[in-house]
């Protein structure tokens, strides 16, 4: 949300640094994301100043440019080359002096010292569109003679900056939606720190209503509609609006549309009230109906697009029930105002939240009034933003008031009261404060103190805030302006030992966490919350399992999610955009489903990497990751928990190539490979990327499971073999080391592949393995007969289960 400094000033007088302002604003809950200068002209004109033009000559070297002599109020006057057709002697006109910068609508240049065609220029006599303050680039901009010869063009156009803070608003805070919130929480907390402000609310006169009744209206859901006010306004002069009017909505980021959606769009920012004006000769039998209509009933929004009604979107409807607008989301195409409305028909209401809330998440429509009414707007102001944006069109529009004020409220909501003790204020602040203190705290705050004693006090809460409903609510109001900050952190804590599992689930967690981090990767922390469309991607994933949210936030995050990898390949395509190409991330999170009518979560480990291993070194030629760089790290990563033995074997999966998974006791604990090319263009990816996806759940069966055992390391020496073997090409190392095992379990310690060579000089079909083999006695040396012994009994065994030669 946007505040402007200067229109935060309309009620409140400070004169502070906009930092104080932020430091105070985000201490007392409206947190300032950021601060932006914005000035009405680009530049702020800085370094151009009004200058008059003493002679001007024929350039000799150009039959279309001028030389000039200007005075700007320095001793000596500025000679500039000009090339516009109407720059004559004594003109009064805008300078660009050396250092200026001058801004265009998508550039910018700097204005030098420079030759033109041989003669020297000192400056620049601009036009209007190169000052920004017009369209006009003809010419040179001509001013009027009375100027003062000297003066900045900042002062003489009247340029005005403003700061403008970014609040990040969170859905609780709906009273400070608006300046005047914010003003409000602003003025409260610098009373509180012994800053003297005076707070003044926007200024409202009352109505002079006439005795027509004008147009009537009638509500059919007051449960969705619980307020509803309005009032008709004739003559109405619809054109521009004034330049202060259009100053405060442009601070804000908004676009002057004409004088009558310009004053309800400042009514909204300033006051926090949702307006809608109705073009009156629009509004069939001059009757407003409040319902809902028939199940897709096609209606026309202010965007040009036709939507279909559901039965539960409440409508503004005329007298024969056809929609004008969707209740506080948006307006109808047929309805609005336009540069041909005379009469209008003013709107301000209070709808319910969730029925508005629906509404836009059914049509996709996010305005500034369904922001609001999500929210909660207070009801007990719709009279007054409806009288302030009357009193502004009187003013601006010079409408009249052509009916009597329509407020229809059956059920007024009344202020909340809620009891506090002071002894409870104590203990959940954990600190003592003195009631005096609190009580005027609550005061500053608009609540009501009807009750109090030495142990308590009751309150009655404006109906602005929704979100003070108990006392800990209230509480926290006090907290917030007698300050977080204020609170002295306690010298001694208290706490009690508390039994863990073993082993601890957290703790295991983060061994993996450190072992990956030291390892290079960094930690992905994705939203649970993603496309719906996702799990059609892979076969493995089954779209009854998808738990859908009732209310989305967006399309893009209507469900739970299945797999981590979409959130993951979301990551790379970010940084690959950016040209960040050598990629190692891990995240462990939770996979969400719906099986037989229950939901089901289950912990998951993912590992998503792409690009080099290493980054550029002038020493050591740099390799992709590859198939193996995932292989090594999924083992590691399960041989660093203590899982052991593993068996591995090659998977089928529709997501992953080469896919290869990881079994301990038959559980399967882990899957990689690389991400399968269909899925890499359903993001746009066009590098190779390996993917690990671990089974947490089962890892952490696993290491409950497993029995901490020790070994001594042996005293007697361990004895390397190599081995050169001649297989068939569909033999792989892990038949072999199985295989080896399996002959001499006594001796071998471990086998390793160290080359593989498959070229012209072997047999077709065929393929050379290089194996080394570490044997090991741990109660004496090995002799060479032993060493032999088991060597041939090892190439023996190759020879005949799996046909295998030696290479000499």
């Amino acid at each position: 949300m946007k505040i402007s400094y200067n229109w935060l000033k309309d009620y409140i007088d400070i004169d502070l640094e906009p930092d104080v302002v932020a430091k105070h604003l985000t201490d007392v809950g409206l947190e300032v994301e950021g601060t932006e200068i914005i000035e009405s002209i680009k530049g702020g004109l800085r370094g151009i100043v009004i200058g008059q033009v003493l002679t001007k000559e024929k350039h000799p070297n150009a039959d279309k440019l001028n030389i000039t002599s200007v005075d700007i109020g320095i001793e000596s006057n500025l000679q500039i080359i000009c090339g516009a057709p109407n720059v004559e002697v004594g003109q009064k006109v805008p300078v660009a002096t050396i250092g200026s910068v001058i801004y265009t609508e998508n550039d910018s240049f700097t204005i030098k010292k420079s030759k033109i065609r041989g003669e020297v220029s000192e400056g620049m006599i601009c036009s209007e569109s190169e000052l920004g303050v017009g369209n006009n680039h003809d010419g040179i901009m001509v001013l009027e003679k009375n100027a003062q010869v000297g003066t900045f063009a900042s002062d003489f156009f009247k340029v005005q900056s403003d700061i403008i803070f970014e609040i990040g608003l969170t859905p609780n805070r709906s009273d400070a939606m608006s300046h005047f919130g914010v003003a409000r929480d602003l003025a409260t907390v610098l009373k509180h720190n012994k800053i003297n402000v005076n707070l003044k609310s926007p200024q409202i006169k009352e109505l002079k209503e006439s005795k027509d009744v004008g147009t009537q209206v009638e509500v059919l859901d007051t449960n969705a509609c619980p307020r509803y006010a309005g009032i008709r306004i004739d003559n109405v002069q619809v054109k521009d609006s004034p330049s202060w009017l259009k100053t405060k909505l442009n601070s804000i980021g908004l676009t002057p549309i004409n004088n009558v959606v310009d004053i309800t769009n400042f009514v909204l920012h300033e006051m926090g009230q949702p307006l809608h004006a109705f073009d009156a000769s629009k509004i069939k039998g001059n009757k407003i109906v409040v319902t809902q209509p028939k199940e897709n009933t096609a209606f026309t929004t202010l965007d040009e697009q036709e939507r279909k009604l559901s039965s539960e979107d409440l409508m503004i409807c005329d007298e024969k029930l056809e929609p004008m607008c969707i209740a506080g989301v948006f307006g109808g195409l047929n309805s609005g105002v336009d540069s041909t409305t005379t009469n209008i028909f003013l709107e301000s209401a209070y709808f319910d939240p969730v029925s508005v809330r629906k509404s836009a998440k059914r049509h996709i429509l996010n305005t500034d009034a369904s922001f609001r009414f999500e929210r909660g707007v207070d009801p007990n102001t719709v009279l007054d933003g409806l009288k302030r944006a009357a009193n502004l069109i009187e003013e601006i529009c010079h409408g009249t008031i052509a009916s009597k004020l329509v407020d229809i409220y059956p059920n007024p909501i009344k202020p909340k009261k809620i009891s506090v003790r002071f002894d409870k204020v104590n203990q959940l602040i954990g600190e003592v404060i003195n009631p005096k203190i609190i009580k005027s705290i609550v005061s500053s705050l608009d609540i009501e103190l009807i009750y109090s004693d030495e142990k308590m006090m009751e309150l009655a809460v404006p109906t602005y805030r929704k979100d003070v409903v108990r006392e800990v609510d209230i509480i926290e109001e006090i907290l917030r302006i007698y300050g977080f900050n204020n609170i002295l952190i306690p010298k001694q804590i208290s706490s009690s030992i508390s039994h863990s599992k073993t082993p601890n689930p957290v703790h295991l967690r983060n061994v993996v966490s450190q072992f990956l981090s030291n390892n290079g990767f960094n930690e992905c922390i994705n939203n649970s919350l993603t496309k719906s469309d996702y799990c059609q991607l892979i076969d493995e994933l089954n779209e009854q399992e998808t738990i859908e949210i009732i209310n989305p936030l967006s399309q893009e995050l209507n469900a739970l999610r299945q797999s981590l990898l979409f959130s993951g390949l979301e990551n790379v395509a970010h940084n690959l955009n950016r040209k960040s190409s050598d990629l190692s991330f891990y995240e462990f999170g939770k996979t969400y489903h719906l099986i037989n009518g229950k939901q089901v979560e289950r912990n998951k480990l993912t590992i998503l990497a792409c690009g080099n291993e290493l980054q550029e070194n002038w020493q050591k030629k740099n390799s992709s990751k590859d198939f193996y760089w995932i292989k090594k790290y999924s083992e590691l990563v399960l041989n660093r928990l203590g899982i052991s033995p593993l068996k591995g074997k090659n998977s089928s999966l529709s997501f992953l190539d080469d896919a290869y998974s990881f079994f301990s006791k038959k559980k399967p604990l882990c899957k990689f490979g690389y991400v399968s090319t269909h899925l890499l263009k359903s993001f746009n990816i066009k590098v190779d990327v390996l993917y690990a996806e671990f089974d947490w759940d089962a890892i952490l069966q696993c290491c409950q499971s497993e029995n901490v055992t020790y070994a001594e390391f042996s005293k007697y020496p361990s004895v390397r073999r190599d081995l050169a073997l001649l297989l068939n090409d569909d033999i792989e190392f892990e038949t072999l080391k199985k295989l080896a095992f399996q002959t001499e379990f006594k001796l071998l310690k471990s086998i390793n592949l160290f080359d593989v060579y498959e070229g012209e000089k072997l047999p077709e079909g065929k393929k050379s393995y290089a194996l080394s083999f570490v044997l090991e006695n741990k109660e004496k040396t090995l002799t060479d007969k032993e060493i032999d012994d088991t060597m041939n009994r090892l190439i023996s065994a190759f020879e005949h289960k799996i046909k295998a030669k030696v290479r000499k």
